[in-house]
């Protein structure tokens, strides 16, 4: 019992930690970039006195963090008035900022835009498992045999081939030459199919990888032996045997990737104006210098990415009593 005490209340303590370091480095970078929101969102022909005015009412004429620095005056202590605290007092408040350029709470734009972020990234595992697994057995099960090496040739390729490649290769041949898909937009439901492929395309090449390694690994075990002496087909001794111990490993790395997923977004959004949190994050955000709402898209992001862990380790944990004896 106190060992799941600890252990929760570490789990808690590192995830603040994590938390606290994305948040404070995104800060700090934004303030290291080089320009101001105000001349970006207002134009180059605002005059000093609307760029003075935006700038006092977003708090961007108020100390960053607790030092500031000017060549002028040196180091100077700022005390709690300063950016950085009321970022953080309005988070512990639920509150993610307002735009500084749509004057929009920056949570009701981002939750706007996350379900079909989320959308596409499970849309993204989906083809990634209906690929991964089959293949991977395959090539696990016919090791050096042709099917192998055409799967691991598959699995290589799938991996060496970035996004933004993928991406406008499939456009060409499925929306350009033959038409089947519109080449960008998410009005209809099966516009998410190019966009789906494009970002799960590395994730199958990795499952396949790993369901093979696992299944040539496990079928060397000794219950495999056992099971083919009891007279059991190969196809249950495979899939029901063999490919159940093999996916442990696999539950672990969707958990992980998740979180890459959704950091990969970005890319898949923006090749195929996909409206989600990525494309809000591009354009919206870093495009027009919109600190606040990076902040969140990153936040968020995140937050995700650790619950996407968390959930794996009580799914690993559930898979595998062995870790839990440990």
């Amino acid at each position: 019992m106190k060992f799941k005490i600890f252990r929760f209340a570490r789990t808690v303590g590192l995830t603040l930690l994590v938390i606290w370091t994305v948040v404070s480095l995104v800060t700090l970078l934004i303030e290291l970039v080089p320009g101001e929101p105000a001349t970006t969102i207002l134009g180059e022909t605002a005059t000093p006195e609307q760029v003075e005015n935006f700038n006092h009412k977003h708090g961007l004429d108020r100390p960053a963090f607790f030092v500031s620095y000017t060549s002028a005056n040196g180091l100077k202590w700022n005390g709690v008035d300063n950016r950085y605290v009321d970022y953080w007092a309005g988070l512990l408040h639920g509150d993610l900022g307002t735009s500084f350029r749509t004057d929009r709470p920056v949570l009701d734009m981002i939750l706007e835009r996350y379900p079909s972020t989320i959308e596409l990234a499970l849309a993204a595992m989906v083809i990634a498992i209906c690929i991964g697994i089959p293949l991977g057995v395959v090539a696990g099960t016919h090791k050096n045999a042709l099917t192998d090496n055409v799967a691991s040739f598959v699995a290589l390729l799938g991996i060496s081939l970035p996004t933004f490649v993928i991406g406008p290769l499939l456009v060409y041949v499925f929306a350009v030459k033959l038409g089947w898909f519109a080449p960008t937009g998410s009005a209809n439901p099966e516009d998410i199919v190019l966009p789906a492929v494009t970002l799960g395309a590395a994730l199958s090449a990795i499952i396949t990888r790993m369901v093979r390694s696992s299944v040539i690994e496990e079928l060397g075990e000794d219950y495999v032996r056992t099971a083919r002496a009891k007279g059991l087909s190969e196809r249950t001794v495979v899939y029901k045997h063999v490919l159940k111990n093999g996916l442990i490993p696999v539950v672990t790395i969707l958990g992980l990737q998740l979180g890459v997923l959704l950091a990969g977004a970005i890319i898949t959004e923006k090749i195929f104006s996909w409206q989600g949190l990525g494309l809000l994050l591009l354009e919206d955000g870093i495009g027009k210098r919109d600190y606040r709402l990076v902040q969140g898209c990153v936040l968020v992001i995140s937050v995700t990415y650790i619950i996407a862990n968390s959930l794996t380790d009580f799914v690993y944990r559930r898979l595998d009593p062995r870790i839990r004896l440990s």
